[in-house]
């Protein structure tokens, strides 16, 4: 294997993974392209030539150097057909693909319906990828919202008011629970559970009765949007309610220890895998082996057990 290209999503820890892939190729004298806006780019042939200095001073840099950006077309059969075109007509002889649900979704297609030898690295806040412990980009997307919900926390208090706080998570509660343990919230509402609104409605007014001056509610984007909860707080408690709404923050910022590290090892281990004549794989650590799995299992939709942080939680309201 002579050249690769790389594709990436956009998340903290990203470049940490792509400098690990960029150097261990210059390990063996392979060479790198860098796909600019992921699929956009490799449909339209958009290439950087990436080599040691190119990746130097990106490991402590949130998001991706190489950009991105959603790209429909890709999802037709022409689009795919125009990948593999520009993938040939350059010579590249395999891919790694940095990235969420979507991006490793593509890759699968190329390497299942093109035969394209693909390896995937697992990259999403979200923590969504099925059979995949932890992706990169989680780890430090909770402590950027953990940070923003300390200082809310000192505001709630100190004004004695209700706040319900936004954060991501479109069809998983990952980020929403954590934050909510780490950060002693009262409530929190995932897209794979049902909370009665009412009975907790119920127990802010009775917290307040009792004394309670301030209530946080962390609430999963892809369960509710922060202000209908906190108009129903309103309307049933009588209590003062404000909305914070995290955002892409959580998407951004320098990665973490942990996420940079995740990153320079799952890099470095699709380089080799790739290498090796493996392909339609997407790698992962698990009780700090690495390994990997079928990329048509891990685009399959992730079950996470709720039960056991949600209940904790309550615990220690």
């Amino acid at each position: 294997m002579k050249k690769i290209a790389v594709l990436t999503r956009d998340c903290s820890g990203v470049n940490a993974a792509l400098r690990a892939v960029v150097r261990t190729a210059d390990l063996y004298n392979i060479e790198v392209w860098g796909v600019i806006k992921e699929y956009e780019g490799l449909m339209k042939g958009e290439f950087m030539v990436m080599n040691r200095r190119s990746v130097s001073g990106i490991i402590d840099r949130g998001g991706t150097v190489l950009r991105t950006k959603r790209f429909e077309e890709f999802k037709t059969q022409n689009g795919q057909k125009e990948a593999v075109r520009q993938i040939q007509k350059n010579g590249i002889e395999g891919l790694i693909v940095i990235g969420g649900n979507g991006s490793l979704t593509g890759a699968h297609v190329l390497a299942s319906r093109y035969g394209i030898p693909v390896i995937g690295v697992p990259a999403t806040i979200d923590n969504d990828i099925n059979g995949i412990n932890l992706s990169i980009g989680a780890d430090t997307a909770v402590n950027v919202a953990v940070e923003a919900l300390d200082k809310i926390r000192d505001t709630a208090m100190s004004m004695e008011r209700i706040f319900v706080v936004e954060v991501m998570g479109r069809d998983c509660g990952y980020i929403a629970l954590r934050v909510a343990l780490a950060g002693g919230c009262e409530e929190v509402l995932v897209p794979e559970m049902d909370v009665d609104i009412d009975k907790m409605c119920d127990e802010i007014a009775e917290g307040n009765r009792k004394g309670k001056v301030s209530w946080i509610v962390i609430v999963a984007e892809g369960r509710a949007k922060a202000a209908d909860i906190a108009e129903e707080i309103r309307k049933k408690t009588g209590l003062e309610t404000r909305i914070a709404v995290l955002g892409h923050i959580q998407r951004g910022g320098r990665p973490s220890a942990r996420d940079r590290i995740l990153g320079a090892r799952l890099g470095n281990y699709a380089l080799e895998l790739l290498r090796n004549g493996e392909t339609d794989k997407c790698v992962f650590l698990s009780e700090n082996k690495l390994a990997s799995i079928p990329l048509e299992m891990a685009v399959q939709p992730k079950k996470i057990d709720v039960e056991p942080f949600y209940r904790l939680i309550k615990i220690l309201t």
